[in-house]
């Protein structure tokens, strides 16, 4: 899939936009839960806010074992590319592990999704999904990555499969690589270049002088 395109195909819930943009603060790769971890934004921000993120990203909720799987997967869902890093190298799963603290509704379809995981991997592997192969990981993702393919016995694995992606694509898309790798440039203080070419065609205006 064209990682550009990637938001209007996988639906992306809307989240906070501060805890988003929090998530995504590194362009480093590590397995750990405190890799990446995101830090605490401090400038326009209530004292609450800032006491309760604190505490939040002082606590560890997923193990190393999950977080290995976390990590494969994002970067599974979001590969590194010629345009930009990995989803991981965008710092996601330090987002995820954020999230799922902040909002615990997340906890146990992602924990009980990575145990699923990890058993189906066991049954057809003879591994946990981390210790699997590139290719092994592959073809277990290409059977829940689908739901009108997926058979009716990987209907547990396409839902957490759903969150999964969609909370890789907030946290990449959010992140400022991804924001980078969408091409978004947003207002610009002091420069005003007129209105682009291709608009002014678009309303019939590109003959006017």
């Amino acid at each position: 899939m064209n990682r550009r395109d990637s938001l209007k195909a996988l639906g992306v819930g809307s989240l906070s936009a501060t805890l988003l943009l929090n998530g995504c603060k590194t362009d480093k790769k590590k397995a750990g839960n405190d890799a990446a971890a995101p830090h605490v934004e401090e400038q326009g921000r209530q004292p609450f806010e800032i006491e309760r993120d604190k505490e939040l990203l002082s606590e560890k909720f997923f193990t190393d074992h999950e977080m290995a799987s976390i990590i494969a997967l994002s970067d599974i869902i979001i590969p590194k590319d010629e345009r930009s890093g990995s989803a991981s190298d965008a710092g996601v799963p330090a987002f995820i592990e954020f999230i799922v603290k902040d909002i615990p509704d997340h906890q146990t379809p992602m924990r009980g999704g990575l145990k699923w995981l990890d058993m189906q991997c066991l049954n057809r592997f003879g591994h946990s999904f981390p210790e699997c192969t590139h290719d092994q990981q592959i073809e277990m993702v290409t059977l829940i990555a689908y739901p009108k393919k997926a058979t009716p016995d990987m209907k547990q694995g396409v839902s957490f499969f759903n969150r999964m992606r969609d909370l890789t694509a907030t946290g990449f898309f959010t992140s400022k690589m991804g924001v980078e790798d969408i091409g978004y440039v947003g207002n610009k203080p002091n420069r005003w270049e007129g209105v682009p070419a291709d608009v002014l065609k678009q309303y019939g205006f590109d003959s006017v002088s």
